[in-house]
Protein backbone atom coordinates (compact mmCIF):
# COMPACT_ATOMS: atom_id res chain seq x y z
CA UNK A 1 0.00 0.00 0.00
CA UNK A 2 1.28 3.26 -0.80
CA UNK A 3 0.50 6.30 2.29
CA UNK A 4 0.33 9.98 0.86
CA UNK A 5 1.37 13.13 3.04
CA UNK A 6 -2.61 13.31 3.54
CA UNK A 7 -3.60 9.94 4.59
CA UNK A 8 -4.67 8.70 7.59
CA UNK A 9 -2.82 6.00 9.07
CA UNK A 10 -3.70 4.46 12.87
CA UNK A 11 -2.25 3.51 14.90
CA UNK A 12 1.02 5.85 13.48
CA UNK A 13 3.55 4.54 11.33
CA UNK A 14 6.17 4.69 13.99
CA UNK A 15 4.09 2.13 16.60
CA UNK A 16 5.20 -1.50 17.09
CA UNK A 17 2.21 -4.09 16.21
CA UNK A 18 1.73 -7.27 18.01
CA UNK A 19 -0.18 -10.15 16.86
CA UNK A 20 -4.01 -9.66 16.51
CA UNK A 21 -3.66 -5.26 16.56
CA UNK A 22 -5.60 -3.74 13.48
CA UNK A 23 -4.41 -0.68 11.47
CA UNK A 24 -6.77 1.49 10.16
CA UNK A 25 -5.55 3.48 6.78
CA UNK A 26 -7.83 6.72 5.55
CA UNK A 27 -7.07 8.12 2.24
CA UNK A 28 -7.29 11.73 2.12
CA UNK A 29 -9.49 13.29 -0.30
CA UNK A 30 -9.22 16.94 -2.07
CA UNK A 31 -12.26 18.96 -0.95
CA UNK A 32 -12.35 22.20 -3.60
CA UNK A 33 -14.48 23.78 -0.69
CA UNK A 34 -15.86 27.85 -1.53
CA UNK A 35 -16.50 28.61 2.71
CA UNK A 36 -18.69 31.92 3.14
CA UNK A 37 -17.18 33.09 -0.61
CA UNK A 38 -13.77 32.00 -0.14
CA UNK A 39 -12.86 29.56 -2.21
CA UNK A 40 -9.31 26.85 -1.04
CA UNK A 41 -8.71 23.72 -1.40
CA UNK A 42 -8.37 21.62 1.42
CA UNK A 43 -8.23 17.90 2.28
CA UNK A 44 -10.32 15.24 4.34
CA UNK A 45 -9.96 11.83 5.16
CA UNK A 46 -13.71 11.63 5.86
CA UNK A 47 -15.83 9.54 3.55
CA UNK A 48 -18.99 11.30 3.55
CA UNK A 49 -19.38 15.63 2.93
CA UNK A 50 -21.20 15.78 6.42
CA UNK A 51 -17.88 14.22 8.09
CA UNK A 52 -15.67 16.73 6.11
CA UNK A 53 -17.60 19.18 7.42
CA UNK A 54 -17.09 18.26 11.25
CA UNK A 55 -13.92 16.99 10.72
CA UNK A 56 -12.54 20.50 9.09
CA UNK A 57 -14.49 22.35 11.83
CA UNK A 58 -17.39 24.03 9.65
CA UNK A 59 -20.15 25.19 11.79
CA UNK A 60 -22.92 23.56 9.79
CA UNK A 61 -26.16 24.38 11.47
CA UNK A 62 -28.25 26.37 9.22
CA UNK A 63 -25.34 26.28 6.78
CA UNK A 64 -26.62 25.99 2.94
CA UNK A 65 -24.26 23.12 1.20
CA UNK A 66 -24.13 22.53 -2.27
CA UNK A 67 -24.79 18.81 -2.19
CA UNK A 68 -26.39 16.44 0.63
CA UNK A 69 -24.47 15.98 3.07
CA UNK A 70 -24.68 12.69 2.99
CA UNK A 71 -23.15 12.29 -0.41
CA UNK A 72 -19.91 10.16 -0.20
CA UNK A 73 -16.63 11.58 -1.09
CA UNK A 74 -14.72 9.23 -3.74
CA UNK A 75 -10.83 9.45 -4.10
CA UNK A 76 -10.71 12.10 -6.55
CA UNK A 77 -12.74 14.37 -3.95
CA UNK A 78 -15.28 16.61 -5.23
CA UNK A 79 -16.18 20.66 -5.63
CA UNK A 80 -18.24 21.92 -2.37
CA UNK A 81 -19.88 25.23 -1.50
CA UNK A 82 -21.12 25.97 2.18
CA UNK A 83 -22.39 28.76 3.38
CA UNK A 84 -22.93 29.42 7.15
CA UNK A 85 -25.72 31.15 8.87
CA UNK A 86 -24.49 35.10 9.70
CA UNK A 87 -26.30 37.76 11.42
CA UNK A 88 -27.70 40.71 8.85
CA UNK A 89 -29.51 43.84 10.20
CA UNK A 90 -31.27 45.69 7.11
CA UNK A 91 -32.17 49.41 7.34
CA UNK A 92 -35.43 50.02 4.48
CA UNK A 93 -38.33 51.92 4.35
CA UNK A 94 -37.67 53.36 8.10
CA UNK A 95 -37.05 49.61 9.62
CA UNK A 96 -34.55 47.59 11.28
CA UNK A 97 -35.00 43.81 10.18
CA UNK A 98 -32.31 41.63 12.06
CA UNK A 99 -32.24 38.32 10.81
CA UNK A 100 -30.19 35.05 10.15
CA UNK A 101 -29.21 33.86 6.67
CA UNK A 102 -27.17 31.60 4.57
CA UNK A 103 -27.69 33.99 1.40
CA UNK A 104 -24.96 34.13 -1.53
CA UNK A 105 -25.26 37.50 -1.63
CA UNK A 106 -26.36 41.06 -0.07
CA UNK A 107 -29.30 41.13 -2.50
CA UNK A 108 -31.02 37.73 -1.14
CA UNK A 109 -30.55 38.85 2.08
CA UNK A 110 -32.31 41.95 1.59
CA UNK A 111 -34.87 40.01 -0.52
CA UNK A 112 -35.49 37.59 2.45
CA UNK A 113 -35.42 40.54 5.17
CA UNK A 114 -38.47 41.20 3.08
CA UNK A 115 -37.19 45.14 2.02
CA UNK A 116 -36.15 43.45 -1.77
CA UNK A 117 -34.86 45.76 -4.08
CA UNK A 118 -37.06 47.50 -7.27
CA UNK A 119 -36.47 49.27 -10.45
CA UNK A 120 -33.16 51.69 -9.56
CA UNK A 121 -32.67 50.81 -5.96
CA UNK A 122 -29.74 50.13 -4.69
CA UNK A 123 -28.06 49.64 -0.99
CA UNK A 124 -25.12 50.83 0.52
CA UNK A 125 -22.89 47.62 0.49
CA UNK A 126 -23.17 46.06 -3.66
CA UNK A 127 -25.88 43.90 -3.51
CA UNK A 128 -23.78 41.41 -5.66
CA UNK A 129 -21.53 41.10 -2.50
CA UNK A 130 -21.29 38.18 -0.04
CA UNK A 131 -22.65 39.40 3.22
CA UNK A 132 -20.89 38.88 6.16
CA UNK A 133 -21.08 38.46 10.15
CA UNK A 134 -22.82 41.35 11.91
CA UNK A 135 -23.06 43.61 8.81
CA UNK A 136 -25.58 45.76 8.93
CA UNK A 137 -26.81 46.96 5.29
CA UNK A 138 -28.92 50.12 4.17
CA UNK A 139 -31.24 50.03 1.09
CA UNK A 140 -31.17 53.36 -1.02
CA UNK A 141 -34.48 53.77 -2.42
CA UNK A 142 -33.89 55.35 -6.13
CA UNK A 143 -36.54 56.86 -8.26
CA UNK A 144 -35.86 59.12 -11.48
CA UNK A 145 -37.91 61.19 -13.44
CA UNK A 146 -37.71 63.63 -16.34
CA UNK A 147 -38.80 67.40 -15.61
CA UNK A 148 -39.10 69.80 -18.69
CA UNK A 149 -39.51 73.45 -18.33
CA UNK A 150 -39.45 76.62 -20.48
CA UNK A 151 -36.81 79.10 -19.78
CA UNK A 152 -36.37 82.62 -21.05
CA UNK A 153 -33.24 83.63 -23.17
CA UNK A 154 -32.20 87.06 -22.47
CA UNK A 155 -31.97 89.21 -26.00
CA UNK A 156 -28.24 91.09 -26.41
CA UNK A 157 -28.45 95.21 -26.76
CA UNK A 158 -26.55 96.18 -29.96
CA UNK A 159 -25.58 99.88 -30.04
CA UNK A 160 -24.55 102.17 -32.38
CA UNK A 161 -23.55 105.49 -32.85
CA UNK A 162 -26.25 108.53 -34.49
CA UNK A 163 -24.79 111.50 -35.28
CA UNK A 164 -28.14 112.99 -36.07
CA UNK A 165 -28.58 112.12 -32.65
CA UNK A 166 -27.54 114.97 -29.52
CA UNK A 167 -25.49 113.66 -27.07
CA UNK A 168 -26.54 112.26 -24.16
CA UNK A 169 -29.53 110.77 -26.23
CA UNK A 170 -30.63 106.87 -26.83
CA UNK A 171 -33.41 105.94 -29.04
CA UNK A 172 -34.45 102.43 -29.30
CA UNK A 173 -35.14 101.80 -32.71
CA UNK A 174 -36.11 97.55 -32.57
CA UNK A 175 -37.64 96.15 -29.55
CA UNK A 176 -35.55 93.60 -28.01
CA UNK A 177 -37.77 90.21 -27.52
CA UNK A 178 -36.13 87.46 -25.38
CA UNK A 179 -36.44 84.20 -26.58
CA UNK A 180 -37.42 80.16 -25.19
CA UNK A 181 -35.86 76.99 -24.43
CA UNK A 182 -37.03 73.91 -23.53
CA UNK A 183 -34.85 71.87 -20.95
CA UNK A 184 -35.34 68.96 -19.86
CA UNK A 185 -34.17 67.74 -16.39
CA UNK A 186 -33.41 64.68 -15.18
CA UNK A 187 -34.13 64.50 -11.15
CA UNK A 188 -33.13 61.71 -8.68
CA UNK A 189 -34.18 61.21 -5.45
CA UNK A 190 -32.81 58.72 -2.86
CA UNK A 191 -34.98 57.76 0.20
CA UNK A 192 -36.79 60.22 -0.44
CA UNK A 193 -34.30 63.41 -0.82
CA UNK A 194 -34.31 65.39 -4.15
CA UNK A 195 -30.57 65.42 -5.67
CA UNK A 196 -29.75 68.28 -7.35
CA UNK A 197 -30.84 67.96 -10.98
CA UNK A 198 -29.23 66.63 -13.98
CA UNK A 199 -29.59 68.42 -17.20
CA UNK A 200 -30.12 66.31 -20.41
CA UNK A 201 -31.97 68.11 -23.10
CA UNK A 202 -32.04 71.75 -24.30
CA UNK A 203 -34.22 73.33 -26.94
CA UNK A 204 -34.31 76.44 -28.21
CA UNK A 205 -38.28 76.99 -29.10
CA UNK A 206 -38.15 80.68 -29.87
CA UNK A 207 -34.46 82.56 -30.64
CA UNK A 208 -34.01 85.94 -28.97
CA UNK A 209 -34.13 89.11 -31.01
CA UNK A 210 -31.36 91.65 -30.50
CA UNK A 211 -32.88 95.38 -29.20
CA UNK A 212 -31.11 97.76 -31.58
CA UNK A 213 -30.47 101.35 -29.63
CA UNK A 214 -28.78 104.59 -31.31
CA UNK A 215 -26.77 106.37 -29.11
CA UNK A 216 -26.47 110.20 -30.37
CA UNK A 217 -22.66 111.84 -31.01
CA UNK A 218 -24.58 115.01 -32.18
CA UNK A 219 -22.90 118.07 -29.82
CA UNK A 220 -25.63 119.83 -27.78
CA UNK A 221 -26.91 123.43 -29.25
CA UNK A 222 -25.71 126.33 -27.96
CA UNK A 223 -27.90 129.31 -26.82
CA UNK A 224 -31.54 130.53 -28.66
CA UNK A 225 -30.97 134.19 -29.27
CA UNK A 226 -34.69 135.40 -28.55
CA UNK A 227 -35.27 133.00 -25.77
CA UNK A 228 -33.03 133.35 -23.36
CA UNK A 229 -33.82 134.50 -19.96
CA UNK A 230 -37.31 133.48 -19.70
CA UNK A 231 -38.53 131.77 -16.89
CA UNK A 232 -38.28 128.05 -18.53
CA UNK A 233 -38.45 125.98 -15.25
CA UNK A 234 -41.29 127.55 -14.47
CA UNK A 235 -42.68 126.54 -17.84
CA UNK A 236 -41.70 122.87 -17.53
CA UNK A 237 -43.30 123.07 -13.75
CA UNK A 238 -46.74 123.85 -15.47
CA UNK A 239 -46.96 121.75 -18.08
CA UNK A 240 -45.29 118.60 -16.99
CA UNK A 241 -44.54 119.22 -13.19
CA UNK A 242 -41.08 119.28 -14.18
CA UNK A 243 -41.59 115.63 -15.03
CA UNK A 244 -39.38 114.97 -18.82
CA UNK A 245 -40.95 111.67 -19.03
CA UNK A 246 -44.56 113.18 -18.21
CA UNK A 247 -47.35 112.05 -20.94
CA UNK A 248 -51.06 113.26 -20.89
CA UNK A 249 -53.16 110.97 -20.32
CA UNK A 250 -54.42 110.92 -24.24
CA UNK A 251 -50.39 109.98 -25.27
CA UNK A 252 -50.54 112.85 -27.49
CA UNK A 253 -48.45 115.07 -25.44
CA UNK A 254 -45.03 114.58 -23.60
CA UNK A 255 -41.81 115.33 -22.57
CA UNK A 256 -41.19 118.58 -19.96
CA UNK A 257 -43.09 120.87 -22.58
CA UNK A 258 -45.93 118.98 -23.43
CA UNK A 259 -44.81 118.58 -27.45
CA UNK A 260 -46.89 116.28 -29.95
CA UNK A 261 -44.69 114.43 -32.02
CA UNK A 262 -45.60 116.68 -35.41
CA UNK A 263 -44.16 119.73 -33.16
CA UNK A 264 -41.55 118.34 -31.93
CA UNK A 265 -40.07 116.93 -35.01
CA UNK A 266 -40.82 120.29 -36.88
CA UNK A 267 -38.38 121.11 -34.22
CA UNK A 268 -35.44 118.44 -35.42
CA UNK A 269 -35.92 116.55 -32.88
CA UNK A 270 -36.53 112.57 -33.21
CA UNK A 271 -38.17 109.75 -31.57
CA UNK A 272 -40.17 111.11 -28.75
CA UNK A 273 -39.80 114.31 -26.81
CA UNK A 274 -40.11 112.47 -23.15
CA UNK A 275 -37.50 109.94 -24.53
CA UNK A 276 -34.96 113.45 -25.07
CA UNK A 277 -33.05 114.28 -22.12
CA UNK A 278 -33.39 117.96 -20.60
CA UNK A 279 -31.55 120.20 -22.19
CA UNK A 280 -32.60 119.20 -25.55
CA UNK A 281 -36.33 119.63 -24.20
CA UNK A 282 -35.09 123.12 -23.32
CA UNK A 283 -33.73 123.61 -26.56
CA UNK A 284 -36.13 122.64 -28.84
CA UNK A 285 -39.12 124.59 -26.97
CA UNK A 286 -37.37 127.81 -27.08
CA UNK A 287 -36.95 127.49 -30.75
CA UNK A 288 -40.70 126.96 -30.63
CA UNK A 289 -41.10 130.08 -28.47
CA UNK A 290 -39.14 131.84 -31.35
CA UNK A 291 -41.44 130.72 -33.92
CA UNK A 292 -44.24 131.66 -31.90
CA UNK A 293 -43.89 133.07 -28.79
CA UNK A 294 -45.74 131.68 -25.84
CA UNK A 295 -49.00 130.49 -27.76
CA UNK A 296 -48.49 127.08 -27.91
CA UNK A 297 -49.08 126.74 -24.59
CA UNK A 298 -51.96 128.88 -24.53
CA UNK A 299 -52.81 128.91 -19.66
CA UNK A 300 -48.95 127.83 -18.46
CA UNK A 301 -46.94 130.25 -21.17
CA UNK A 302 -47.59 133.49 -18.90
CA UNK A 303 -45.02 131.51 -16.46
CA UNK A 304 -42.27 132.46 -18.97
CA UNK A 305 -42.26 135.75 -17.75
CA UNK A 306 -42.83 135.10 -14.15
Amino acid sequence: MTVGGHDLVVPGRPARLTSGDTVVVRYGRPLDLTLDGHRKRVWTTATTVDGALQELGVRGAGAYVSTSRLRRIGRDGLALDVRTERTVTVLADGRARTIRTNAATVGEAVAQAGAGLRGQDTASVAPGSFPREGQTVTVLRVSRAKKVRDEPIPFDVRRTKDPTLLKGTQVVARAGRPGTRRVTYVVRSVNGVMERPRHLDTEILRRPRAQLVRIGTKRRPGAVSGAEGLNWRGLAACESGGRPDAVDRSGTYGGLYQFDRRTWRSLGGTGRPQDAPTDEQTYRAKKLYVRHGPTPWPYCGRRLYG
